[in-house]
């Protein structure tokens, strides 16, 4: 049955992939672009800017007004910041709520009424591995996924009587520009930050383990088949084995032990 589709971020990496995949499979999909880029001809773009509350609306507004209906909202769009907390420039971490949570609570809002009136849809949501484990260095963006987890399992229990989904996707490391878009927003930690050395070694570890990730093929395949699932699941860990066994392990481990292993995987110790 094809679907009308909201997807946001499809400028790059997975949202663009995916946007492509989900079009060609028959649906009708709208995707989001904060600015002017190349982009496939069987999307319908939409400028949007999810620190805009304006442009989320919009945006909703014209797909509504051509559709009358949108089925499926895909919340992809973000940015990500790294560096020490303490010394992570205040205006990165606004940007980084903003976009990444408060930015995705906006729009879901704008679209949940159209969702209920037209009998049901599904939302689906891009958190991380860092919405299940906080990350070090990474501490501004886990946080802004840990609140879009919180959001998701609370919006599951309040709208589960207007047969609308809500789904959360938890990638790990895949080969995306994910590195080089950071850079861009990375704590200029200088000789006398106490930081420097040990965060210096990590993010060269973080960047090397992108850099080896999955290949973004396997998330924009395995999202396809999410969005046309009749009964999906709640989430889905798409991941490499490590990944997934540190999740696993967080339930099981005192949280003193599990802690350190975090920090000995990210050089830390």
């Amino acid at each position: 049955m094809k679907k009308i589709i909201l997807i946001t971020g499809i400028s790059s990496g997975f949202g663009k992939a995916s946007a492509r995949l989900l079009a060609e499979a028959g649906h009708t999909v709208y995707g989001t672009v904060r600015r002017d880029c190349e982009t496939d001809k069987s999307v319908n773009v939409l400028r949007m800017d999810l620190t805009d509350a304006g442009s989320i609306h919009e945006a909703v507004e014209a797909v509504i007004s051509k559709e009358g209906r949108i089925d499926v909202l895909i919340n992809n769009a973000g940015m990500h910041t790294g560096g020490p907390i303490e010394t992570l420039p205040m205006e990165y971490v606004r940007l980084q709520m903003d976009t990444n949570f408060i930015g995705t609570v906006n729009l879901t809002k704008e679209v949940l009424p159209y969702m209920r009136r037209s009998g049901g849809g599904t939302i689906i949501n891009f958190s991380s591995i860092g919405g299940l484990l906080g990350l070090p260095y990474q501490g501004i963006y886990s946080a802004a996924k840990f609140a879009l987890e919180g959001f998701s399992e609370a919006l599951r229990i309040e709208i589960r009587n207007f047969n609308i989904k809500v789904i959360v996707i938890n990638p790990s490391d895949f080969r995306t520009k994910s590195s080089l878009n950071r850079r861009n927003f990375l704590s200029p930690t200088g000789s006398d930050d106490p930081y420097k050395k040990q965060y210096e070694k990590t993010l060269a570890g973080i960047e090397k383990d992108e850099t080896g990730g999955l290949n973004p093929v396997i998330l924009t395949k395995k999202l396809l088949k999410i969005v046309e699932y009749k009964n999906p699941r709640q989430r889905y860990i798409i991941a490499k084995f490590l990944p997934k066994l540190a999740v696993a392990l967080k339930h099981v481990l005192p949280g003193k032990l599990f802690g350190r292993l975090i920090g000995i995987f990210h050089g830390i110790y």
